[in-house]
């Protein structure tokens, strides 16, 4: 048991968190057991399921479509449903987790000072007209007219709207700035060829930070700040991406880097250096290039997922809608401004597709839905006296340890086995399966428990149980 405890606090997920706990969650529920207004059961959720792999298609019929292990096992355990071509039906629990990275996210941009905003997917086409970004943008631009004629887009960023917010602000002062300003919205893109599920689709959810800085040095300040927040957050979910250098694009500026997932289904090469920290993406280099730039090392090469990405803007966009601030000397200056992105929606299927089998689900642990799922036995086996015991456990554990209150989901389907549920489960990658086995019945009773993070199955009593889940890191 010690030795287990200690494997589990040295996992970045299940380290004591030194973030604030999110708040009670309400006991009761519409989807609890009748009569108990507390437990969560899991045969109320609305979760359609396609556990068998044949039975998994996508929305045209071709399981040839299914390229990548994220797409096939989101879509067979009911994370995810086909709605159209790109985009997607986020159900329950990829809802639940989709809030828990948005909780970590608000955690590391306002401990560096970001204020949260939300903007208006529909932008005026003359905002992006004045940037020339229009018609730069060309077809992935998703564009509409409203019933007076006036043109529209659905923004697949907000560079155009958030400067000419701030330069709305007449009377800012060098006293107020920096500004990080930033926002987690569903953006929209006009993808030729959506593929691989949620990693690429026409509709999707990022979070976008501006910030504005009254002079270059501190906005180049402000950028390694927002830099170093994305890497902490990537720590915090055990995800090893690799920042790398990165061309600037239809964003513009003068500095640009992504963060890098690695995996084979990702669609960019990135170089590493093996002498030095040099590492970029490969567009941004000489194709002839076979050593590092910085110390002629040999550059080995990487398929990665972009999960993130951040540019120094430098004035285009101030200059461009008249941002201004007054300078300590009294004098009109423009912002200096970068911008940042995270696919939320992104990070949650790469992330799937770094840490899972190829037949079951793993997450992060902050991520996970939920944290704990509870098996009680078969109705009419031998072991159908510990039922009452799952039961209490529940019951116990939720007051024993007040962060996981609205994190555990008993498994009421006592039709099937405890092998066929707990095979359901491993799919679901819940990080604590407890099962109300044959030693259940023994005194004191022990319950099997499948730690899926850390690959133990161990055999523990009531309070082992709740000292092994009180070190749960939970946002």
């Amino acid at each position: 048991m010690e030795g287990l405890l200690t494997r589990c606090r040295a996992m970045p997920t299940l380290a004591t968190c030194h973030h604030q706990l999110s708040g009670y969650i309400p006991r009761r529920f519409p989807h609890c057991a009748p009569g108990r207004g507390k437990r969560l059961v899991l045969s109320r959720m609305f979760q359609p399921q396609n556990l068998r792999e044949d039975q998994v298609l996508p929305l045209d019929g071709r399981s040839g479509d299914l390229t990548c292990k994220s797409q096939r096992l989101m879509l067979q355990v009911g994370l995810i449903h086909p709605a159209s071509s790109g985009c997607y039906h986020l159900l329950p629990y990829t809802v639940r987790a989709m809030e828990k990275l948005v909780r970590v996210i608000d955690q590391e941009m306002q401990a560096i000072g970001g204020q949260k905003v939300n903007m208006p997917s529909l932008s005026p086409a003359e905002l992006w007209q004045a940037s020339n970004r229009w018609d730069l943008m060309g077809k992935e631009l998703l564009r509409l007219r409203d019933r007076h004629g006036k043109e529209y887009c659905l923004g697949p960023t907000h560079e155009e709207a958030i400067t000419a917010l701030v330069a709305s602000q007449k009377t800012l002062s060098y006293k107020q700035l920096p500004f990080l300003l930033y926002q987690v919205t569903r953006k929209f893109r006009d993808e030729p060829r959506p593929r691989f599920g949620l990693l690429r689709g026409r509709e999707f959810y990022m979070k976008d930070m501006y910030t504005f800085d009254s002079s270059p040095e501190a906005a180049r300040q402000t950028y390694s700040l927002v830099c170093d927040a994305y890497s902490s957050l990537f720590d915090r979910l055990g995800l090893q991406c690799v920042k790398v250098q990165a061309d600037v694009g239809s964003i513009g500026g003068t500095m640009s880097h992504e963060f890098q997932l690695p995996g084979e289904i990702g669609e960019d090469r990135f170089a590493v250096c093996t002498s030095c920290s040099f590492s970029a993406n490969v567009e941004t280099l000489d194709s002839s290039q076979m050593n590092c730039p910085a110390c002629q090392g040999p550059l080995t090469e990487t398929k990665g997922i972009e999960v993130g990405h951040t540019f120094y803007l430098g004035t285009k966009y101030s200059s461009i809608f008249n941002a201004q601030f007054i300078n300590v000397h009294g004098k009109p200056s423009l912002a200096e401004m970068g911008c940042y992105g995270l696919g939320v929606t992104r990070i949650l299927a790469a992330a799937i597709e770094a840490l899972s089998t190829e037949d079951c689900i793993r997450w992060p642990s902050l991520l996970a839905p939920y944290q704990v799922c509870l098996i009680p036995p078969k109705k009419g086996s031998k072991e159908e006296a510990a039922a009452e015991l799952t039961g209490q456990l529940y019951d116990h554990v939720s007051e024993a340890v007040p962060q996981l209150r609205g994190e555990i989901l008993l498994d009421d389907r006592t039709h099937l086995t405890i092998g066929n549920r707990l095979k359901d489960a491993n799919k679901f990658g819940y990080p604590f399966v407890i099962i109300a086995g044959k030693r259940a019945l023994e005194d004191p009773a022990h319950f099997e428990v499948w730690c899926q993070n850390a690959s133990e199955v161990v055999f523990l009593t009531k309070e082992a149980v709740i000292e092994l889940l009180s070190h749960v890191q939970v946002v």
